[in-house]
């Protein structure tokens, strides 16, 4: 069976990468960036062949980290006599300035400014549980995972679970969850995105793998519990059909690492807490090593009203408005939604304070914000989970949930 136009520039772009982690190891920078500059102009002309495929995240995050090794390559190299070899990589370079006058390459949704770094922190960030409105399901069950086990690990005598899958609908408080949990233990908290570990410099993800849990042990093994966040999970433990480069051995070693953690003879404190919008995404052997799988829904009606209380702090409003009502409009709304919503009503109070030209003026402050606020943004802001995306996040937890 012929290859795909698509097929055949994943196996190309694959082939240049491969060759050119190759002439980097052996230390032959300017070959190496002559093939890194091959695997790039493949990846780009992929994303504009198929601008909506859902493979466009990796290729993109991909080129990136390309992107990324041949400027540290650049500042690696001397300007010696050119050979005929470098001659070429010359000529490639020359035509590098297109690449940055093209708009900046991202998948839907996502930011600009390239894929986040791993974030280390000596302490858990300052979210505590009072910060998280409602989601006592999932609170409980995280604290029965990690809390409790963490404060009195005696009365465990079987073991505990360590790896903790949160899923739902983007916007709900999956990251907020993992943040506070962090704080209550005063956890060290490596925070990473799937993404960044699939999509670093090829052939050297499996070592980034192997660092991130060996920082973390070493913390336990101080006495700090540590807690690895994994937020979008699925794209390093998801199925796709076609893989650019050692996808397979990564994953693989993420394997190894989890079950190292989930030995029950093993008192150590390390957790994987994987965060994703797409459970359905995620493959089996990956599923039953998160032995707790908590789904964190949109906010309920009560929930709403305690959203609207708490995006409201420290900003007047006026008597007309009742949370209550404001909770009944934005039924199916996610907690994002709803602070979406407070600030494109207190904006509008600013907006005039700014037009009137008094903003300047010392001591002046906004008007309350109103009713008709509020009102006018839940209007011009739609949900951003439809119903029928919900719907299967229930059906998902049917067969996989364990809490």
């Amino acid at each position: 069976m012929s290859l795909s136009v698509e097929q055949q520039l994943e196996r190309i772009a694959s082939s240049y990468a491969t060759r050119a982690v190759e002439l980097d190891k052996l230390g032959r920078v300017d070959e190496a960036i002559y093939m890194y500059l091959k695997a790039i102009r493949a990846l780009q002309r992929l994303v504009e062949m198929h601008p909506s495929s859902s493979l466009n995240s990796v290729y993109i995050s991909r080129l990136r980290a390309y992107k990324r090794r041949v400027e540290e390559l650049e500042k690696l190299r001397e300007p010696p006599d050119l050979s005929p070899a470098e001659n070429r990589v010359a000529e490639e370079r020359k035509e590098k300035p297109a690449l940055k006058t093209q708009p900046p390459l991202r998948p839907p949704g996502r930011p600009t400014g390239g894929p986040r770094q791993p974030l280390q922190r000596e302490k858990g960030p300052g979210i505590t549980w009072a910060d998280i409105v409602d989601l006592e399901e999932a609170k409980r069950a995280i604290k029965e995972a990690i809390v409790y086990p963490t404060l009195r690990p005696d009365l465990f005598p079987h073991g505990w679970p360590r790896g903790i899958l949160l899923f739902g609908p983007p916007g709900c408080g999956k990251t907020l969850l993992a943040c506070a949990v962090a704080h209550e233990l005063d956890a060290e908290f490596i925070e990473v995105s799937g993404a960044d570990i699939m999509n670093k410099w090829l052939g050297e993800a499996e070592k980034n793998v192997a660092n991130l849990f060996a920082k973390a042990r070493r913390a336990a093994s101080s006495g700090r519990p540590a807690i690895i966040f994994i937020d979008e999970v699925d794209s390093l433990f998801g199925t796709f059909s076609n893989e650019v480069g050692g996808e397979v051995r990564v994953r693989n070693q993420f394997l190894r690492e989890m079950d190292g953690i989930l030995d029950k003879t093993k008192r150590i404190h390390v957790y994987v807490i994987g965060a994703t919008n797409k459970p359905w995404a995620l493959d089996w052997p990956f599923i039953r090593r998160f032995q707790k799988r908590v789904l964190v829904p949109p906010p309920d009606f009560e929930a709403r009203v305690g959203l609207f209380k708490l995006y409201t702090r420290g900003i007047r409003v006026a008597e007309d408005v009742r949370f209550e009502e404001l909770a009944h409009m934005t039924k199916g709304y996610t907690g994002n939604d709803i602070k979406d919503i407070c600030l494109d009503a207190y904006y509008a109070t600013l907006r005039e304070l700014f037009e009137s030209g008094k903003a300047l003026q010392p001591g002046t402050k906004p008007r309350p914000v109103e009713r008709a606020d509020f009102i006018a943004a839940i209007r011009r802001r739609r949900p951003s989970v439809k119903p029928n995306m919900v719907k299967l996040y229930y059906e998902w937890y049917e067969e996989f949930g364990a809490l």
